[in-house]
């Protein structure tokens, strides 16, 4: 969510006519007209992809290497964790050190801000359905799963009539063997009864899929995943070098830190020096809107000494703040401005001079 203010800057009645927007650092104080936005600062986002796996053993599991040679199917239950993907970014967070407040004067030209919902300056003088159409969405899609069908839906009588568990698992295999042999022979042209057309061979193949796999599991068992995102945030104010950004287990998932059962994820981040900071002017005066110019930065991330993320990424603490001059908000033009809220940087900058 968005939020936008309209300034008017028509509040007195003696009107100034050469009056410029005034930018100030810090928040309001007293009885001044106008708005508090925000830099941001980078901070890096680690986000692992972990499972959640369940596993039940199939009832017949310990015969799964005799008739299906399967090997190191457990005949036990387990809990498990797994770290299926890592990924790395960068993204802005409101710097309490980078607070401006933008004081309105009379027929100043600055009449419309739009913020995000932490603060942070993204837009001056454009209007709300064009920076809304330039914002990113993200949509969810949701990956259909076949539905698990019921092994015993596909036992004959003479399994089921079976003495043994072992004859059971015996005819069992056979069934699973028949039902690739069917398989095999359809994607060869060779069945007793071949489909129409391709939509009725991938139906009659799924179909066939499906009852091997319910029959399989019956030997070596169901997982069951949950797939979770954990988030760690790390703000750099320097270099890191390997660091711990969290711990992995497979027992426990990611844990913190500190904690020694997990194995450590490192996180190194190297600044690339690509602005030249000048030498830092403690008198330097505030003179018009902030934005930021940020500087760059290669994040490596690391297991078991192996490196597993390398990314080049913007770092706004290693780079500088500059000023849009105030002459550019005057009642001769207007400007429109766009920055990327993710680093507080110029995106656009567009100027329509008056007539």
């Amino acid at each position: 969510m968005r939020r936008t203010f309209l300034l008017t800057g028509a509040l007195a009645l003696t009107m100034i006519a050469n009056a410029q927007t005034e930018v100030v650092q810090g928040v309001m104080r007293g009885k001044d007209y106008g708005v508090t936005y925000a830099l941001p600062k980078s901070a890096i986002k680690i986000e692992a992809k972990i499972n959640k796996v369940q596993y039940t053993p199939g009832e017949l599991a310990k015969y799964a290497n005799r008739y299906l040679r399967l090997n190191n199917v457990s005949t036990e239950p387990a809990d498990y964790y797994e770290l299926t993907g890592i990924s790395v970014s960068s993204i802005g967070i409101p710097d309490k050190d980078n607070v401006y407040f933008v004081k309105m004067k009379d027929r100043t030209v600055a009449p419309m801000m739009e913020l995000t919902n932490d603060g942070i300056i993204k837009s001056i003088n454009v209007p709300q359905s064009s920076s809304s159409s330039s914002s990113s969405s993200s949509s969810s899609s949701s990956v259909s799963k076949r539905k698990s069908l019921n092994p015993n839906d596909f036992l004959t009588e003479e399994i089921l009539m079976a003495s043994s568990s072992a004859k059971v698992a015996e005819l069992i295999a056979k069934e699973i063997y028949s039902i690739r042999e069917s398989k095999n022979a359809l994607v060869r042209g060779q069945a007793d009864f071949m489909p129409k057309d391709g939509e009725q061979m991938r139906i009659m193949l799924e179909t066939l899929e499906a009852q091997e796999e319910a029959l399989t599991e019956m030997f070596t068992g169901k997982y069951i995943k949950t797939e979770t995102n954990n988030v760690v945030l790390i703000e750099p104010e320097g270099d890191i070098e390997k660091e711990v950004a969290f711990r992995f287990s497979n027992k426990l998932g990611a844990v913190s830190t500190n904690n020694l059962a997990g194995e450590p994820i490192y996180i190194s981040l190297k600044n690339m020096n690509s602005i030249q900071i000048p030498e830092l002017d403690t008198k330097k005066k505030v003179d018009g809107v902030a934005y930021n110019v940020p500087g760059k930065a290669i994040v490596t991330l690391t297991k078991e000494g192996k490196t597993i993320v390398e990314e080049e990424m913007p770092i706004t603490q290693f780079g500088v703040v500059e000023y849009l001059a105030p002459a550019l908000f005057n009642k001769n033009s207007t400007i429109q401005v766009t920055f990327n809220p993710n680093t507080g940087g110029l995106v656009k900058v567009d100027r329509e001079e008056g007539k």
